[in-house]
């Protein structure tokens, strides 16, 4: 695992990692292993109480893959082209709906009765782009990114960025300074949004202060990926590294990074990821959303998630 992790660091950062990390992030014998492989293309990535992960095929439904039957089953069709998602606090799962055929260009909630209603779906009375994937804080706060990577719809938005919706419905643009926001994610301790600008402008990881009232201040650049494929989905574990599902064909992966943007591994996949997840009652299992499938791997990090707790 750390030829694969060497040699695809080098493609990624130019040059070869100085020396060997003292701890993979995959322990000794793990194998990625697909536990499904008939989607379209599948995105985000939450794991439920009782240990499945739902996630989304996009275009199509949300799925929910089981592991104690190792089956994948449909949890909610149409999805509205369902993308990334999150549970709150309260178990109310948080989805991003995005553009294009069957596209609701919404962000909904869904209730633990499964009751489906609509958080929100424009600002200033215009609609949004194709929201794309979701972060929440302690407070039940949604962060959204609104790109337009696909969709034929008409804009009513002339900039794509990153929104804060309350649990009431009220929208807020942050001031992040990105040009095609994709991935979120907010830091354990709740004082830094990661934002994925995946864009042909620029493919950055950006971190911003988040202030109590989750307004984000003093956006920089903690990592480029250059002319490469850049994040796209991402999660954080208990310690504060990042994870985040990056690269393509030769350099496609889990990448793991330091809260100050430093790559430290990459988990190869044999698909370009789009998103990643933990689960497990430990929360070490890495769920990667990649191409048609979902994939898993056991690893050394623990996963960061506001609900449900991880046992230990």
């Amino acid at each position: 695992m750390f030829a694969a992790w060497l040699i695809l660091a080098a493609m990624v950062a130019g040059q070869p990692p100085t020396e060997k990390p003292s701890v993979s992030v995959v322990p000794p014998g793990a194998r990625l292993e697909k536990v499904f492989g008939e989607g379209e293309f599948t995105e985000g990535g939450a794991m439920d109480a009782d240990g499945s992960i739902l996630f989304s095929d996009i275009g199509n439904r949300i799925l929910r893959y089981d592991p104690k039957t190792n089956k994948t089953t449909v949890f909610r069709e149409p999805s509205g082209r369902a993308n990334g998602m999150m549970f709150d606090t309260h178990g109310r799962l948080i989805v991003a709906e995005g553009a294009n055929t069957g596209g609701g260009r919404r962000v909904t909630i869904t209730g633990r009765d499964g009751t489906v209603r609509v958080l929100a779906d424009e600002y200033n009375d215009r609609r949004f782009n194709s929201p794309n994937d979701i972060a929440i804080d302690r407070e039940d706060r949604v962060y959204v990114s609104d790109p337009r990577y696909v969709g034929n719809e008409s804009r009513e938005l002339d900039f794509e960025g990153v929104f804060r919706i309350s649990i009431e419905g009220n929208v807020l643009p942050m001031n992040l300074t990105v040009y095609k926001p994709n991935g979120l994610v907010i830091s354990p301790d709740g004082k830094t949004l990661y934002v994925s600008d995946n864009g042909p402008r620029r493919r950055a990881l950006i971190a911003a202060r988040l202030g109590d009232r989750g307004k984000a201040a003093d956006p920089k650049v903690i990592h480029e990926f250059s002319d490469r494929r850049g994040i796209d989905g991402m999660t954080v574990t208990t310690d504060g590294r990042i994870v985040a599902a990056a690269g393509s064909s030769k350099t496609a992966g889990a990448y793991v990074f330091s809260p100050e943007g430093k790559l430290l591994e990459i988990i190869p996949t044999p698909e370009d990821p789009a998103n990643v997840e933990f689960g497990g009652d430990d929360g070490k299992t890495l769920y990667i959303c990649a191409g048609r499938s979902l994939y898993r791997i056991k690893t050394t990090m623990t996963g960061f998630r506001l609900w449900p707790p991880v046992r230990h």
